[in-house]
């Protein structure tokens, strides 16, 4: 049996919404000249089927030692909703204004790759979802060997809508 440590909390999607939420990694000054100045890492969550909705305890393996920032999105029928929160000791507290987010619907006819960079850790700038099923488009890595770093790269599919964020400080 696995152990687990850190922290978890539950809600419940009303039937026809899907929650994911991540956590905002700021980077540590020593890695902001090869990594991006925030990363995002989506949590893990647990599911239980229930009449009216599903639950969802999700969990925080690696909680800081004063608050972590919530990225939380709910996929309906055609569109998300978007908002922010602080899990600061066992308290969760959920924004009414959202933070600055950069975020588009990503749609093609014909076969696209988006490239990021790669950190080492997997925890990246840019997350590309698929809203049907609230699934990441899984990157695949590779040697650039015209700048001679490993990237990563996700294909997205033609024809298909794809919903991307990138966090960013406000100017």
């Amino acid at each position: 049996m696995e152990s687990w440590q850190g922290k978890h909390f539950s809600i419940t999607d009303p039937k026809e919404i899907n929650t994911v939420i991540y956590q905002i990694n700021r980077t540590s000054k020593e890695y902001l000249n090869e990594w991006p100045k925030y990363t995002v890492e989506r949590l893990d969550y647990i599911e239980e089927i229930r009449e009216k909705g599903n639950r969802k305890t999700f969990f925080v393996n690696n909680p800081s030692t004063d608050y972590d920032q919530l990225l939380i999105l709910s996929f309906g029928k055609e569109k998300v909703v978007v908002n922010m929160a602080l899990l600061e000791n066992d308290k969760i507290t959920i924004s009414k204004k959202p933070m600055p987010l950069k975020f588009d619907t990503l749609y093609s006819e014909q076969t696209e790759y988006k490239e990021f960079m790669y950190t080492p850790n997997f925890k990246r700038p840019i997350s590309i979802i698929d809203p049907e099923t609230a699934e990441e488009v899984k990157p695949v890595l590779y040697f650039d060997e015209k700048t001679n770093e490993v990237k990563g790269k996700c294909k997205l599919k033609p024809y298909k809508s794809y919903f991307a964020f990138e966090i960013s400080d406000s100017k």
